[in-house]
């Protein structure tokens, strides 16, 4: 009898980064993982397969030639009939894939996006197979903020059978979860930041001291005066040292549709596209600070020290809170004082001390899956 099948339902370039460890310790132990990609994202998943030395998909539930990236609200519900539709009329394929070995299967999702509690629902319901969630159990204390993610998280707690939480206060909140809770003690990210953060530069014409921006969130973007406000404060910190805005198509026509283009400039407030992921960590660990409304990307500053800047109104890693990481609410005052004092707020690096992805292959091992 060969390894069980263990089967990835992933959507975002995101979840991908971060599951590429756990893919990779999976695959060390004897197991090809398949991954199943909803297509959420599409423009940057070649380079991140290729960076993270990914497989192409084994099943794309959104025809590949069809499939374009999720970029307003307005286009999920379309998104989500066709992948579940995909899934349904391929049920008996993959589910036979699922039971190739005769032992009982698994598929995994990752985080919260909207990918989790579909990945989760298609697994369980449709494919009847046992599911389990990576990164799961944090929560913000808010439905509405992060939306649509503090829902998406909830909803996959409910179906899920495995719960790897990424440490003490996740496992807390899933006290009362059905199936089991596991304590990886960090997030999966960090495994993949490993194989990363060593990456030559690949921007040229860097600043030698710069911040760095990150602000794409539709809670934020959406609103035209908050968005204009954490630019106009950029702009102004910029007078005292460069920094960078990394922007994605959607942010830039926000910009355009908003007139804000005059804020930028190529000697302090520089504009430049988002980067590979493999090119993107060796940024971070280069500026002096970030600013940013990525989850994600608040935990990669908490992990390397770097002052970091959330600017949200809500997280759900509060623990990530501290000297190095504050919460702005989306407060300009308090990200104007963030920016007045993050001189004094960079930490230890966490780089050497946690393993996750190690954690949660042991797991598996243990209940039998690899």
């Amino acid at each position: 009898m060969g390894p069980t099948v263990i089967s990835f339902i992933l959507g975002t370039t995101a979840e991908l980064i971060k599951i590429a460890p756990v893919y990779h310790a999976i695959a060390d132990r004897g197991t090809r993982p398949k991954i199943w990609f909803t297509a959420q994202h599409v423009d940057e998943v070649a380079d991140v397969l290729s960076d993270l030395k990914l497989p192409e998909p084994d099943v794309w539930l959104v025809l590949k030639e069809q499939a374009r990236n999720l970029e307003s609200p307005s286009q999920v519900p379309g998104w989500a009939a066709q992948v579940l539709r995909s899934a349904w009329s391929r049920r008996a394929e993959l589910k036979a894939t699922l039971a190739e070995d005769g032992r009982p299967p698994l598929v995994l999702v990752h985080g919260d996006t909207f990918t989790t509690p579909y990945g989760a629902l298609i697994g369980k319901r449709i494919l009847k197979s046992r599911v389990g969630h990576v990164e799961a159990g944090a929560r913000s204390g808010s439905l509405l903020s992060p939306l649509p993610e503090e829902i998406n998280r909830k909803i996959a707690a409910k179906i899920v059978d495995l719960h790897f939480a990424p440490g003490p206060r996740e496992v807390h909140n899933l006290r009362n979860a059905r199936g089991v809770v596991v304590d990886t003690e960090a997030n999966t990210a960090i495994d993949a930041m490993r194989l990363a953060i060593d990456q030559p530069m690949t921007m040229t014409d860097l600043p030698e001291r710069f911040g760095l921006a990150t602000l794409h969130r539709f809670e934020l973007v959406s609103r035209g005066e908050k968005y204009r406000e954490v630019l106009e404060t950029l702009r102004d910190e910029s007078r005292k040292k460069p920094v960078i805005y990394l922007a994605g198509a959607p942010e830039r026509e926000r910009i355009r549709n908003l007139g804000l283009q005059d804020l930028f400039d190529e000697e302090r407030f520089l504009i430049r596209p988002k980067l590979r992921y493999l090119q993107f960590l060796p940024l971070i660990a280069k500026a002096d600070y970030v600013v940013t409304d990525s989850g994600g990307l608040s935990a990669e500053c908490y992990y390397l020290g770097i002052p970091c800047a959330v600017h949200r109104e809500r997280t759900e890693t509060p623990h990530h809170l501290g000297e190095t990481v504050v919460l702005t609410e989306m407060r300009g005052d308090k990200l104007r004082g963030f920016l007045d004092t993050y001189q004094d707020r960079r930490g230890e690096s966490w780089m050497d001390k946690y393993h996750p992805s190690g954690i949660i292959v042991d797991t598996l091992a243990q209940l039998g899956y690899c």
